[in-house]
């Protein structure tokens, strides 16, 4: 069963940072595409970033320059680093992992961020 774990969330100022992470358990983790969407309230989820399991990663044009993902394939994690948060930032993120063999799509839990004016 896969399983995937956000943690990272909290509240911060605006212009602050956060560390989002997902722990990926189950799969093979350097076989999954990994991303990070985001839902705010009253609004449909949307892509943030992803980290492909070969090639370059892709942002939403609203987060480039401000957010990074990165990918430890040795610890099956997979990371948001968000600097100069808005508070339009604020949202639960949800990591996904799709992996390339299954097909398969998973989704974590979601970690709320919550960026203060």
């Amino acid at each position: 069963q896969v399983q995937l774990v956000e943690s990272g969330g909290g509240l911060v100022q605006a212009g602050g940072s956060l560390r989002l992470s997902c722990v990926v358990s189950g799969s093979i983790f350097r076989l999954n595409d990994m991303g990070w969407y985001r839902q705010a309230p009253g609004k449909q989820r949307e892509f943030v970033a992803s980290s492909p399991s070969a090639g370059t990663p892709n942002y939403a044009d609203s987060v480039k320059g401000r957010f990074t993902i990165a990918r430890d394939n040795a610890k099956n994690t997979v990371y948001l680093q968000m600097n100069s948060l808005k508070p339009e930032d604020t949202a639960v993120y949800y990591c996904n992992a799709h992996n390339q063999f299954t097909t398969r799509v998973n989704w974590g839990q979601g970690t709320q961020v919550t960026v203060s004016s």
